[in-house]
């Protein structure tokens, strides 16, 4: 389209304010050249050029912005909608247009698409006042603690997700109301200015690296060799930690020359690290990191590294997750030196429990998790941190037999609740997961309970029901805190260096006054910086939200920054690890990683081992009208772009014949200067091919949407167009090229750092996976398999999904061939 004149300007503006716009944001449409040629096309189609209400201007304003660009065909039924007021919420129009993402050019069926919307869907005053009636209840305590402070919109949140349909007008006004109804009256407390606490610094994000020309500098020892920075296991006689305690002592927490010793002689001197994970989920890129830590040190130094499951939590681990980690760190390139669980040194862990009891480090408390966290906050001893050892003993042993209900008792350690270390404040060692059973038989009931011998009742029994473990079973009903085992396990397994994140870095204090309150070996303990990478998150709670409530494809999406995921998109393991070793393993603060930094190592590799193809994403029919009809010609395709022609392994058969297919978007009507692409009267290359001419241009029935290209070719070549084009063939009379899937992923979330918003689900891109059922493909793909990967030439990285099946291929793209990011010394 021509650049718009002053007086086309105007009279956008003057359009844009009849359909509700404030003037200012009309003006501003107006400056952005693709929105403003969008939203006139959205006005036109939904005629309402004599305007409309505020209401469904602003609806029509996100049609003309947020529309998917793989579904224009239908852009002007949803304006229809719009104009009718059959979608009338923000709501319904993001469902519509997530519809018509997911449907791309495709028919659709009307009812489908008006279900889900919530076409004709009317959500009465009374249902959004029993919705928000129900929520207020859920969430009474937090909204009588926070008063007027509360977060209305995670409440609005709440009502959104169980009425989708609501008018958000009337679901506002309820909540103010409700609160009022709460409250009582605002008061002047209710307006003052909470007290701040001190803000951490924001994570940065890490700036673009500018293209120097000057030679970059001779690389660190560290760069060279980022496990040069640790000590030898010898060393492990100096101080790991100081302990500072309220009464004015220090404990210097080191090894003693005996224990060291006995360490060196079962170790042979050798490192050993181990990777902990909790099977509480799949892994994420974050944990490639700490793999790359973990055994990288420990194939430095010719050592091991153990893979041991953190399972102490039975509620939340999975034997799927506990299986998955097993395969992905051996897709990673590492093997364990022995695989253990936590779980393997229950035994060792409880008597160990027991003995710190008996040095008086321990003892068994009664307070509630709240009383808990009420007293630590307070710096206030539990009431029971004094009773005396024996009777302390006795509990933890009932509590060990299932005689004591859960929450009714913990295990917590003695250690200083008026330290300046939150955790140092008697931190948990021990609590029970099991529920009380009652047992209701018509029949006298036998058992054996605790081992008083048989016992007959005509009674209702109460029994405990320990919580299964995915691998120990039901054999226990308390289990250890992961401040108790960790230490102790690291400990047992004689691990010479301790490596975790920095978040772990206040707990180091507990880690070593454990150690020296048993008299154990005491690892090296260091902390690095996490792996954050840009429009991810990586929070394990979060990425399970995202899974189980649907708001992607599992755990190994292709969008998900999960090693799985990227994966299942395509990405090399080789790839990942050369992202990590480029990152480095030091104690920086926890900056966020460009994602382009990851995306071009991947393009660093696969630009070496994908063979190159050619696929058509939106075909376009060319009929070539100097070619004999049914007349096919085997063409020589490369796999690699240096490929000779004498070499037959690196060349691949393509059919030309009469019939081609481009994409839809290397066509215009108008050409330009700077377009490479075919136009009426313009010459292109097909790619290996042949020069071709547009001659004629078929339109359909609406006179507007281009059905078929009419062209000549150059036998001879004469012709030297600049541009060159892929393309795919018919490979006989009238039969289709090979039909593939292709699924075009991008980033999950719109902002770089999404894990900081309160809304953070709101921030995630409605585009983020597009699907295109019907590209075409050159014959030569069909022998693809699952996990080869191509370069679709113009298009970017591709690889076959485990979606295939013998009908129907699916790729996924895996990157794009554009690179954004540039290394220090160029690329």
């Amino acid at each position: 389209m021509p650049a718009k004149t002053a007086e086309s300007s105007d009279n956008a503006v003057e359009l844009f304010i009849k359909i509700g716009l404030d003037e200012r944001t009309a003006r501003n449409t107006v400056a952005n050249n693709k929105v403003t040629n969008n939203l006139l096309a959205v006005i036109h189609e939904a005629g309402v050029t004599d305007g409309c209400s505020r209401n469904i201007g602003n609806l029509l304003y996100t049609v003309a912005t947020k529309f998917p660009a793989n579904a224009l065909v239908h852009r002007p039924i949803l304006a229809e909608y719009v104009v009718s007021s059959k979608i009338k919420t923000p709501a319904q129009l993001d469902a519509a247009l997530a519809f018509f993402s997911n449907v791309g050019p495709d028919k659709f069926n009307s009812s489908d698409f008006e279900t889900a919307c919530g076409v004709g869907v009317e959500v009465s005053n009374e249902e959004i006042e029993c919705t928000v009636g129900e929520i207020f209840e859920e969430n009474k305590t937090t909204i009588l603690e926070q008063r007027y402070r509360t977060n209305v919109g995670e409440l609005f949140g709440h009502v959104r997700k169980r009425q989708p349909w609501a008018d958000p007008k009337i679901v506002k006004q309820v909540i103010d109301a409700k609160l009022r109804e709460l409250l009582g009256e605002r008061t002047a407390a209710d307006d003052e200015k909470p007290v701040k606490k001190k803000k951490e610094k924001p994570a940065k994000v890490e700036e673009k690296a500018a293209v120097v020309s000057a030679p970059p500098a001779e690389p660190s020892e560290e760069e060279l060799n980022p496990f040069s920075i640790f000590p030898s296991p010898l060393e492990n006689f100096k101080v790991h930690t100081e302990v500072f305690f309220s009464d004015g002592h220090i404990l210097r927490a080191c090894n003693t020359k005996e224990i060291l010793e006995k360490h060196l002689k079962e170790t042979g001197g050798k490192v050993f690290t181990r990777f902990p994970p909790e099977p509480n989920g799949y892994l994420h890129i974050g944990h490639a990191k700490a793999m790359f830590v973990d055994f990288g040190l420990a194939k430095d130094r010719g050592g091991h590294c153990y893979l041991r499951y953190d399972d102490t939590n039975p509620e939340a681990e999975k034997k799927e997750y506990i299986d998955h980690i097993e395969e992905i760190v051996r897709w990673m390139g590492w093997e364990p030196f022995k695989i253990t669980y936590t779980s393997d040194y229950f035994q060792e862990l409880y008597d160990l429990a027991v003995e710190l009891i008996r040095r008086g480090h321990a003892y068994v408390d009664h307070q509630t998790a709240d009383e808990i966290k009420e007293y630590r906050e307070k710096k206030m001893n539990s009431p029971w941190r004094d009773r005396p050892r024996e009777e302390s003993l006795k509990l933890f042993e009932e509590m060990r037999r299932g005689m004591i209900e859960e929450g009714k008792a913990t295990l917590r350690m003695k250690q200083d609740m008026q330290s300046d270390n939150f955790n140092m404040y008697d931190l948990i060692a021990y609590r029970i997961k099991a529920s009380v059973v009652n047992l209701l038989s018509e029949q006298p009931t036998c058992l054996v309970i605790f081992g008083l011998g048989n016992l007959t009742t005509d009674l209702p029994l109460l029994i405990m029901q320990f919580t299964p473990h995915p691998k120990a079973g039901d054999k226990w009903c308390i289990y250890p805190s992961y401040d108790y085992a960790h230490c102790i396990v690291d400990s047992l397994e004689n691990v010479t260096h301790s490596l975790c994140t920095l978040e772990f870095e206040t707990r180091r204090a507990s880690y070593y006054w454990l150690l020296h309150a048993l008299g154990l070996y005491m690892p090296y303990v260091w902390e690095y910086s996490r792996l954050n990478v840009t429009n991810t998150v990586m929070s394990k709670r979060k990425l399970n939200r995202l899974v189980t409530e649907n708001y992607v494809d599992g755990w190994d999406d292709p969008r998900l920054m999960t090693l799985a995921g990227l994966r299942r998109r395509g990405v090399t393991s080789t790839a990942i690890n050369a992202f990590v070793r480029g990152i480095g393993i030091t104690r920086s603060d926890c900056s966020l990683i460009r994602l382009d930094r990851l995306e071009y190592h991947v393009r660093e590799e696969l630009n070496k081992a994908a063979a190159r193809t050619m696929v058509v994403l939106s075909p376009l029919k060319v009929v070539i009208t100097n070619l004999e009809a049914g007349k096919v010609m085997e063409l020589d395709a490369k796999k690699w772009p240096d490929a000779q022609g004498d070499d037959s392994s690196a060349l691949y058969k393509v059919p030309f014949s009469n019939v081609v297919y481009i994409e839809r978007s290397d066509f215009r009507m108008k050409d330009s200067k700077d377009y490479y692409g075919l136009a009426p009267g313009k010459s292109v290359l097909l790619r290996y091919a042949y020069p071709i001419r547009c001659t004629d241009i078929i339109l359909g029935d609406d006179n507007e949407t281009i059905v078929e290209i009419r062209a000549e070719y150059d036998p001879e070549k004469k012709t030297k167009p600049k541009g060159v084009l892929h393309w795919v063939s018919e490979p006989s009379a009238g039969v289709d090229p090979l039909k593939v899937e292709v699924r075009l992923f991008d980033k999950l979330f719109l902002s770089e750092n999404p894990g900081e918003l309160d809304d953070w689900l709101g921030d995630l891109n409605p585009n983020s996976k597009v699907i295109l059922p019907e590209a075409y493909a050159v014959p030569a793909l069909r022998s693809a398999v699952l996990g080869d990967r191509f370069q679709f030439e113009r298009l970017g990285y591709f690889a076959v999904d485990k979606d295939s099946t013998s009908e129907k291929l699916v790729f996924n793209r895996t990157v794009t061939l554009r690179d954004s990011y540039t290394t220090k010394g160029g690329k």
